[in-house]
């Protein structure tokens, strides 16, 4: 069977809820108040008829995820968000591939997108580093008080077709 990308439906929302769960522990335990670490049933369905929700099969297993949606009060560019690899899976290369699918097939070949932008807390300790060593670079942040600041950042897939955004929340720096 190998791996195959798709869109998620709802009848993979259940186990898109447990592989979410998994997945975010570490987040929970960081005290990081991302919607996905806490997820309910509801919330998953919802992600999934509101935005372009992927999933990675290996050999038929769900084992990834990620979904694309917009930040409007940030950014004009799609943004990737709910990235997810199964713990079971880890290190194995599905979180690369699923996030390198997501960014080249759909967004720069399909869509055209000249950049993508993710956001994420600067309280994790492993996250900026990873997305910087795939191609990403901050270029906007929210101060969230105690609980840290908002980090976002973006790649440039189209390099012809980008051009320096102007959305971006007055008062906050880029």
């Amino acid at each position: 069977m190998g791996i195959n990308y798709r869109l998620a439906t709802l009848e993979d929302a259940e186990v898109l809820l447990q592989l979410t769960l998994k997945a975010y522990e570490p987040i929970r335990k960081l005290n990081i108040k991302f919607p996905a670490a806490t997820a309910d049933l509801q919330l998953v369905k919802e992600n999934i008829t509101k935005h372009s929700c992927y999933v990675l099969e290996n050999d038929g297993v769900i084992v990834a995820t990620v979904s694309i949606r917009k930040f409007e009060e940030v950014t004009d560019l799609p943004c990737v968000w709910w990235f997810a690899v199964d713990p079971a899976y880890k290190k194995q290369g599905f979180g690369s591939k699923i996030l390198r699918y997501v960014e080249e097939a759909i967004l720069r070949d399909q869509l055209k997108a000249p950049a993508v932008a993710l956001g994420t807390s600067d309280q994790h300790p492993w996250l900026i580093p990873m997305y910087e060593r795939n191609g990403y670079e901050r270029f906007y942040e929210q101060d969230y008080g105690e609980s840290g600041k908002g980090v976002f950042l973006r790649k440039i897939l189209l390099p012809e077709l980008f051009r320096e955004e102007t959305k971006v929340q007055a008062g906050d720096s880029r």
